[in-house]
């Protein structure tokens, strides 16, 4: 084993660049998405000195903010609302001075052997509650729901929960599985539902299960337990506020300590957000994290917070199992890519959505591209969904204009970016009116499948790995690769992984 350097040292920096002494900090956080970004404000609020790295040349990772050329209306270019599960996001929110807000009380809608239908509104990823309510009957016929109410009557045994979707089938039949959770729930995570895990993506529903003996009575007593109103919330100007409005705190915080900094040998020592700096290495030197970047900088100190599963193999010589005393004995989390992901936004000059045909928005069965040739796996009206884009676009555009969003990709190839002309043919026959010469404007946005999908055996690592960090003094690790799908999950992890530091 090579010896480490002494403390102090320099480091070899392989681009070639000098050495330079490290910066002393309390605490080095890797990766500026919004699981770094919570994490580095919640450590700067208790009074330390935080450097938070990104490699990229942006923070936000998937939420991010754009605009059309034509017009100065700010929008969401990735996520755009968040579950309104817990309170960590909207108390996030109001300390940053954002109004939450909830979409407009339309419907969701599922497309599926190509018909569109509104999703049945009492259920929990498209599982429904009463298998015989004219909802349910509507999207999967008399004879699905004579296999579906079935699951009234079978003995608990009969369920195999190896996967969501195995589990539905097993109880509620095909029809249900495929035309009413494959869209919500595959629209939700970018991966099939024979990979996804029961208890990631549908948190209690076993427990229930185990209860009712039912898989519908199951989701009725989640949706009784769950508070009134919308799954979902937004932010006034869109979620991507909650990334500047992040970062400009981080920064303020940054000119404060520059005001009054704590100096050590290296000089002046402050919060900051640093873009375009890349992870090279990590080390322990004594109780202290060094990590050093491809730029030649070296950050030192004794908390380190990794949000990033690129990084995380650079742990694996410190990381140690409960119970074991040789270090590196835990896998690092090893899961195939998520789905490579196209988001298309189109600004229609089209007064027949004024009335919402489809409510929010359209979620896409796998089936979906069948002969009518629709390739989206969903779709978003966006100015339907959400007044406040409304009012602010109408302002300046006039009426009868609308945003809608269309998403691309399953997991397990590689997407092909939609063309303008190829995105509104797929919003005519999701939304059922011709917009194929009603496009103003388009922005797309790619996003690189970086989450991985929440399957049983790479929750199963996560838990591992996720234990032995707990054991190892000044790490911690956050991040949707850890936390899972979603600003509710990210924002509450990262909160309390630092907690411990």
């Amino acid at each position: 084993m090579t010896p480490l350097p002494p403390l102090g040292a320099p480091v070899d920096v392989p681009s070639g660049r000098p050495a330079r002494p490290p910066e002393h900090v309390d605490a080095v956080v890797v990766g500026g998405g919004i699981g770094g970004l919570v994490a580095a404000r919640t450590l700067v609020h208790r009074g330390l000195q935080v450097v938070l790295l990104e490699a990229s040349d942006r923070v936000g990772g998937p939420v991010r903010g754009g605009a059309f050329g034509s017009l100065p209306v700010r929008l969401d270019l990735g996520a755009e609302s968040f579950a309104a599960r817990g309170t960590a996001v909207t108390d996030l929110a109001e300390e940053l001075g954002l109004d939450v807000v909830s979409p407009a009380p339309l419907s969701a809608w599922g497309y599926a052997a190509g018909r569109a239908f509104p999703l049945p509104k009492a259920g929990v990823l498209g599982i429904p509650s009463v298998p015989w309510a004219p909802d349910v009957r509507r999207a999967i016929g008399w004879p699905g729901v004579a296999r579906a109410a079935l699951d009234r009557v079978l003995p608990r045994f009969v369920a195999d929960t190896t996967d969501l979707g195995t589990l539905v089938r097993s109880r509620l039949g095909r029809r249900v599985a495929d035309r009413l959770v494959a869209p919500v729930a595959t629209g939700v995570h970018s991966a099939p539902l024979d990979r996804l895990d029961v208890a990631a993506v549908a948190p209690g529903l076993l427990d229930a299960f185990a209860r009712t003996a039912s898989l519908s009575r199951a989701v009725a007593e989640l949706r009784a337990a769950a508070p009134a109103g919308s799954a979902v919330r937004g932010i006034d100007g869109g979620i991507h506020a909650v990334v500047e409005a992040l970062t400009g705190e981080i920064a303020a915080s940054a000119e404060e300590f520059a005001d009054s900094p704590r100096t050590d040998a290296t000089g002046p020592i402050h919060a900051a957000v640093r873009v375009g700096q890349q992870v090279d290495g990590v080390e322990r030197l004594g109780a202290d994290w060094q990590v050093t970047t491809t730029v030649g900088d070296t950050v030192r100190a004794p908390r380190l917070v990794v949000t990033t599963p690129q990084v995380a193999p650079l742990l694996s010589p410190w990381v140690t199992a409960p119970g074991e005393v040789e270090p590196g004995s835990v896998p690092v989390p090893a899961a195939e890519a998520g789905a490579d992901i196209w988001l298309a936004t189109l600004l229609l000059d089209a007064p027949e959505l004024d009335d919402a045909p489809r409510g929010s928005g359209l979620l896409v069965a796998p089936d979906g591209d069948g002969a009518d040739g629709v390739r989206a796996k969903a779709l978003t009206h966006a100015t339907a969904k959400w007044p406040w884009l409304a009012d602010r676009l109408r302002a300046v555009a006039g009426p009868g204009v609308h945003v809608v969003r269309l998403s691309y990709g399953r997991i397990g190839a590689a997407t092909e970016p939609p063309s303008a002309e190829e995105a509104a043919r797929d919003a005519s026959a999701l939304l059922g009116v011709d917009l194929t010469d009603r496009v103003r404007d388009h922005l797309l946005q790619r996003w690189d499948g970086a989450l991985p999908p929440p399957t049983p055996a790479y929750r199963a690592q996560v838990g591992a790995f996720t234990a032995a960090v707990g054991h190892t003094p000044g790490l911690a690790v956050t991040g949707g690769w850890v936390a899972g799908t979603g600003l509710a999950a990210i924002v509450a992890h990262a909160q309390a992984a630092v907690a411990a530091l």
